[in-house]
Parts: C-alpha cells; sequence; structure tokens
C-alpha cells in the first residue's frame, strides 16, 4: 500500500509542478494569437488534468479504498502518449518536449498499473 501511496502521491505532484505554469504560459505557447482560435481548449485542457492531479492525491490518500478508480488512471495516463504515437506515425508531429512528455506519462501509467496490482482489494464490509 505505501508503494501505491507514493507512486500516485509523486505522480500528483509532478503533474501539478508541470501544469500549473501553463495556465499562464498561453501568451508565450501563441504569442500571435493564430494557433488558439478556441482558448477555452487551451484553458479546459488544464482544468481537466489538473482536475486529475486531485484524483491522484484522493487515491494517495487511501489506495485500498480507491483502488477501484485505479484502472481509470490507466486511461488518463494513455490518452496523450497514445495520440503522440498516432500523430508521429502520420508525420504530424516530432519527437521533441511534447512527444517525451508523452513517454512520461505512458511510464507513470505502467506504474499505476504496479500500484493496482500491488495494492490489495478492499475487505467486504461486514454485516
Amino acid at each position: 500500500m505505501k508503494l501505491a501511496r507514493w507512486i500516485y502521491l509523486a505522480a500528483a505532484l509532478y503533474g501539478l509542478a508541470i501544469l500549473i505554469p501553463g495556465l499562464f504560459l498561453e501568451a508565450r505557447v501563441d504569442p500571435s494569437g493564430a494557433l488558439l482560435a478556441h482558448p477555452e481548449f487551451y484553458y479546459g485542457f488544464y482544468g481537466s488534468a489538473l482536475a486529475w492531479q486531485v484524483a491522484f492525491l484522493l487515491i494517495a490518500s487511501d489506495p485500498v479504498r480507491f483502488r477501484p478508480l485505479m484502472p481509470v488512471t490507466f486511461l488518463e495516463k494513455l490518452a496523450f502518449p497514445a495520440s503522440n504515437i498516432a500523430l508521429y506515425a502520420m508525420g504530424r508531429m516530432t519527437i521533441d518536449g511534447p512527444f517525451i512528455g508523452g513517454l512520461i506519462d505512458l511510464a507513470l501509467c505502467a506504474l499505476f498499473v504496479v500500484a493496482w496490482l500491488k495494492t490489495p482489494r478492499a475487505a467486504p464490509a461486514a454485516p
């Protein structure tokens, strides 16, 4: 159970450290304003991703209780690398910062699977 706590806590802290600055970098990402014609997607992504960091903190607080939520976190961590790999295969992405970020998410997904496998199921409630 300690392993799951540490894995989910580390993932949440890493995610918060990576994501929070992005909320304030729209002007650097798209100084001309041409790429982000729909800034709601930019801020929606950050809001959704930050919400998942809170979920990781919740799981870290009690891995046995929140074990049923862990498989959903696999999907959260697979979405970014899967899309990066598909975009790279289509020639629409290069192997640079965002692609490497996707590989980090893939590694975190593997750690989430390990945490899930190592976390015991909750005991059934007593009658």
